[in-house]
């Protein structure tokens, strides 16, 4: 596909998350909260891997498109009930991101490799999907985890990272090791891996 296709593709993904209600403030600025977690992903993504194929970079964009529109409390406040929101959400994100693709011409085969990532399929066993697998836990970690510390006790926390490492590939854990962590949570990393 041409650049101007994947150009197109972001712009419009970009104008979706940019209609986000729900704002975070990131170093004295307001952004929509899906816009700046999808430029993270992206600037992550092309970071930890420059020559990263079109599809994982717009499943990297695309990863939580309009998220905002299938609320977590729209389901039961319990495990189950998360799963399925979870599965739900992965499936929307996945068919927003098609319609797009296929506005802006690319091919079914391509449109299909999309959804296959955006849905996690795979993970351990595909290269993109695990790639993006990493670029998600490499996010969190660099930009989500500390909100999460101040949310939840120490050893839900280590429970919390080790899910996430246990994700990552090599190459994933040693990126992130070298992420701008506080002492605190550099050491409750430390602590959750067993280094």
């Amino acid at each position: 596909m041409t650049n101007t296709a994947f150009n197109t593709a972001c712009e419009l993904i970009d104008a979706e998350n940019a209609l986000d209600p729900n704002i975070e403030l990131y170093q004295s600025v307001s952004f929509p909260k899906e816009l700046l977690y999808s430029d993270r992903m992206f600037e992550k993504l092309m970071n930890f891997e420059p020559d990263a194929p079109e599809e994982v970079k717009i499943a990297s964009k695309a990863q939580h498109i309009c998220r905002w529109k299938i609320a977590r409390d729209s389901y039961p406040m319990d495990r189950v009930g998360y799963l399925k929101w979870r599965e739900d959400l992965k499936k929307f994100h996945a068919k927003t991101t098609a319609d797009i693709l296929e506005k802006v011409g690319y091919d079914a085969a391509f449109i299909a490799r999309v959804t296959f990532l955006i849905e996690k399929k795979q993970l351990k066993k595909d290269a993109g999907t695990q790639l993006l697998e990493d670029v998600i836990c490499l996010v969190f970690l660099e930009f989500y985890l500390d909100p999460f510390v101040q949310k939840h006790d120490r050893e839900k926390m280590k429970n919390i990272i080790l899910k996430t490492w246990n994700k990552m590939s090599e190459k994933g854990h040693q990126h992130a090791l070298k992420l701008p962590y506080s002492v605190e949570n550099l050491q409750l990393i430390k602590e959750a891996i067993g280094a």
